[in-house]
């Protein structure tokens, strides 16, 4: 895994006098429960989760301490997106821990050329393992798919010693027919003129 290091520093300011201040305030979450206030660089966390996603794993600098972490949560501000608070885990990178990894399909647009669509129903997978092994996310060639095939836990393809925890029948897209949707242009009806009576 390409070791990616983000800088943290004691968050003791309100988070809005943070947020102005160039920073994106967070927590670091221990083992057994304790946790630390923190706050994050804006540019070099937004370049991090744009390059490996909301559930990157990656390395924390934390005063003289360098340790392993996952991102757990990514909260953003419902209007525009930006990042608004975030929570990283600290784990030792042979710790199992258990995550919900997002699920990426690849080759959507053959199936387009065949007028199909994947249908998602479930965005997510839980996984249980090794930190280290854990990916950012789980990647799924779909391009040969046909009309009604399911996407289920045997299409993935997991580091071994990853195990998913979702029921072992569970759906997480299938292959529709793609609908057409014809443009109606809407017919312009010229506004009445005014009739005046003499």
């Amino acid at each position: 895994m390409e070791e990616s290091v983000l800088k943290a520093t004691i968050r003791t300011d309100k988070l809005n006098k943070v947020r102005n201040a160039g920073f994106i305030p967070g927590v670091l979450n221990r083992t057994g429960g304790a946790s630390t206030s923190v706050q994050f660089e804006s540019i070099a966390l937004n370049k991090m989760i744009s390059k490996h996603g909301d559930k990157a794993k990656l390395w924390v600098e934390f005063g003289t301490d360098k340790s392993f972490a996952f991102i757990k949560e990514v909260q953003r501000f419902p209007i525009d997106g930006k990042l608004m608070h975030i929570t990283m885990q600290l784990v030792t990178k042979d710790q199992e821990v258990k995550m919900q990894l997002p699920v990426s399909y690849h080759g959507q647009d053959e199936l387009e050329h065949s007028f199909l669509h994947v249908h998602v129903f479930k965005p997510e997978i839980e996984v249980f393992g090794n930190a280290e092994l854990m990916p950012d996310a789980v990647v799924i060639d779909i391009s040969k798919k046909a009309l009604g095939d399911n996407i289920t836990a045997s299409d993935f393809n997991l580091p071994k010693g990853l195990k998913i925890l979702d029921p072992e029948d569970e759906i997480y897209a299938s292959i529709k027919a793609m609908k057409e949707a014809e443009a109606e242009t809407p017919e312009v009806v010229a506004p009445e003129e005014a009739v005046t009576e003499e």
